[in-house]
């Protein structure tokens, strides 16, 4: 049977949301039952926290998904503070379940804009730093959402085995 580029396509895009849900799932089985203290550690010179890593991905999530792809965002369920979205050291004062629930939020709000909007689609908003002009479709903000939840998770691996010892949480199955 003959493919048509429609079907590879996406078929492709079927593969890379698979990857960015694998990605995000790793970030929270790597800090999943780690305690209140040691969610707000910082075990790295840089100053960040595993609980702060988190709430930085959800404020990706958002940025990426709304603000960049649809051109607005929902508000957020606190008033931001203007240092949350750039910069660093990711650390936050709120309680874990409250940030849990924000990333596990902001995941489900991207899905939905996944599940109606073709990779295709070129953004409604923008992206203001950088080379924005790359961001030339959904299916870039999927690939460089795939590589901050990578990156990030890469981090959080680090931390976990300096909290407690514990590797390989998260990992796939390859």
């Amino acid at each position: 049977m003959r493919q048509t580029r429609a079907m590879i396509a996406d078929s492709v895009d079927t593969v890379l949301i698979a990857f960015l849900e694998a990605q995000r799932a790793r970030a929270l089985a790597v800090v999943a039952d780690l305690d209140a203290d040691q969610l707000t550690t910082s075990v790295l010179p840089s100053g960040w926290t595993p609980l702060g890593m988190i709430e930085h991905l959800g404020h990706a999530e958002r940025h990426w998904f709304q603000e960049v792809a649809l051109g607005s965002a929902a508000p957020l369920p606190w008033p931001d503070d203007p240092d949350e979205h750039h910069g660093g050291p990711f650390t936050t004062t709120r309680q874990a379940d409250a940030v849990f629930a924000f990333y596990r939020d902001q995941i489900e709000r991207a899905n939905a804009v996944l599940a109606e909007t073709p990779l295709s689609a070129p953004p409604l908003g923008r992206h203001n730093q950088g080379d924005a002009d790359q961001v030339t479709d959904l299916r870039f903000i999927v690939m460089h959402m795939i590589e901050e939840t990578a990156r990030h998770l890469g981090h959080l691996d680090a931390a976990r085995e300096l909290l407690d010892g514990r590797v390989g949480l998260g990992q796939d199955d390859l």
